[in-house]
């Protein structure tokens, strides 16, 4: 019988089925964090119930911590409380716990890949909603709730509803400054914020297949955006290259495995899916959103969609934006650098070559963060923060930052804030804030311009080499 992707991965993980549509699914990895893992642990004491199998949890701190003078005692009560209650959780049930001190903390969907603990065709959970972002492996990752969390670590399974599968193929060649970000973008203002509910989606195509892993996990990431319950990618060379160079690289007997199970992460070729789109990257230029939800988005020198619903009607009010105006020209003063989606080293790297010998707008704030102190580490070693220190750039230590607001880092009231993060809900960066998000590229550009700019011109007249 021929098979998916998707269905491959889950099926090897059914340990039962309780009837047609509920399966109890085994977890291979639970990623935690400090905001959603609390109730659980506190659930799982009150009743009594130890956790099944600590060695697949891994925790780490990245919500709600402090990206200035995290060798300090931490100030904010909240954040202090909630960090303090995971390290005692964690040592308590002997759990593998990446906090603020330790060199391999970070957020928590960028150290799982580049430490090498995400593993093709694995079943990962978190209780955070980007955790599709680990599907560029070719894992079936989903965000949880809080009880799920509790469940997963009392037995290390879930009951889960098989979802339906799409599958999005992206065809052609890149025009210029189009990057994966811009992708995921595009294809959200196509499908719109629901056009993924009940759907896990597998990316498929010559775009996806010549995307590094970064680039990859940008995508995956973003699935949830348009309703998703996932996004995933077949493990191919590229996959088993990248996972070589890690820290928990695999022993070469585990890697002829890990080699093998990628032989067969593969959809079949007359596997059948329940919807299917067909993209052309032709039709893909720098994306820019101007509303508030991801899917409302833009080439960046297109006006604002006109005639569209009230929802838009809405979103533009809180915006301080019109049908029918343009972006461009739109001065920006706040540019977050940073989140789950674009906090890679090789995002970084982007920004660096971008900004190297310029300075950034007189009106702008400048704020990089790193998505691990991996990533941290690479910036200094490589010399990029003295291009970002030379461009007047502040880079912070890793966290999840401005991207939720639920830190220190926020953008004040009314503000524009051109953001590599993934959401622009309202109030998402800080009560008032009004988010564009864009890719690293966009954002260094527009934090040199100090407004919002014609990319692909910029390019060409800056002679700028940015694409493969």
């Amino acid at each position: 019988m021929n098979k998916t992707l998707f269905e491959k991965v889950w099926e090897s993980h059914v340990v039962f089925s309780l009837n047609k549509k509920i399966d109890v699914l085994s977890i291979d990895r639970h990623y935690i964090h400090e905001v959603t893992s609390s109730q659980a642990f506190e659930e799982l004491k009150k009743r009594k119930i130890p956790i099944l199998r600590n060695n697949k949890i891994i925790a780490t701190t990245d919500h709600n911590v402090p990206t200035k003078n995290q060798h300090l005692p931490i100030k904010d009560v909240l954040s202090k409380f909630q960090i303090e209650t995971l390290e005692k959780n964690c040592y308590d049930n002997g759990i593998l716990f990446f906090g603020l001190k330790h060199d391999f903390q970070g957020i928590v969907h960028v150290i799982g890949p580049e430490l090498g603990i995400t593993l093709p065709g694995m079943t990962i959970v978190c209780g955070d909603s980007h955790t599709s972002t680990h599907g560029a492996f070719g894992c079936i990752a989903f965000g949880i709730g809080t009880s799920q969390v509790a469940m997963v670590m009392a037995t290390q399974c879930l009951l889960q509803t098989k979802p339906k599968q799409m599958r999005i193929k992206l065809e052609g060649k890149l025009n210029l400054g189009v990057t994966a970000k811009d992708i995921i973008l595009y294809i959200l203002s196509k499908l719109g914020p629901d056009g993924g509910t009940g759907y896990f989606i597998e990316y498929s195509g010559y775009v996806f297949k010549r995307m590094n892993m970064e680039e990859r996990m940008t995508v995956c990431n973003m699935s949830i955006e348009m309703g998703a319950r996932g996004g995933m990618i077949e493990p191919d060379s590229t996959t088993l290259k990248y996972l070589k160079q890690r820290i928990f690289y695999p022993k070469e007997k585990e890697f002829k495995k890990i080699k093998k199970i990628c032989k067969n992460l593969k959809t079949d070729k007359k596997a059948l899916f329940d919807k299917e789109y067909k993209f052309n990257s032709d039709n893909i230029y720098p994306i820019i959103t101007y509303g508030t939800n991801p899917s409302m988005c833009i080439s960046i020198s297109d006006p604002i969609p006109i005639g569209y619903k009230n929802l838009q009607i809405k979103s533009l009010k809180y915006m301080g934006l019109k049908e029918g105006e343009y972006l461009l020209g739109l001065k920006i003063n706040y540019v977050f650098i940073g989140s789950c989606t674009n906090s890679r080293i090789e995002d970084i790297r982007l920004v660096s070559k971008l900004i190297k010998n310029k300075k950034k707008a007189d009106n702008v704030y400048v704020m990089v963060v790193p998505g691990s102190k991996q990533v941290y580490k690479k910036i200094i070693n490589s010399g990029i923060d003295l291009i970002l220190l030379n461009a007047g750039f502040e880079l912070r230590k890793p966290g999840c930052s401005a991207c939720l607001g639920m830190n220190e880092d926020k953008i004040p009231y009314g503000e524009y804030c051109l953001s590599t993060s993934n959401r622009n809900f309202e109030g998402r960066q800080g009560k008032g804030a009004r988010t564009l998000l864009a890719s690293p590229l966009v954002a260094a550009i527009t934090a040199i311009e100090g407004k919002i700019v014609n990319i692909t011109e910029y390019i060409k007249t800056n002679t700028i080499i940015v694409c493969k």
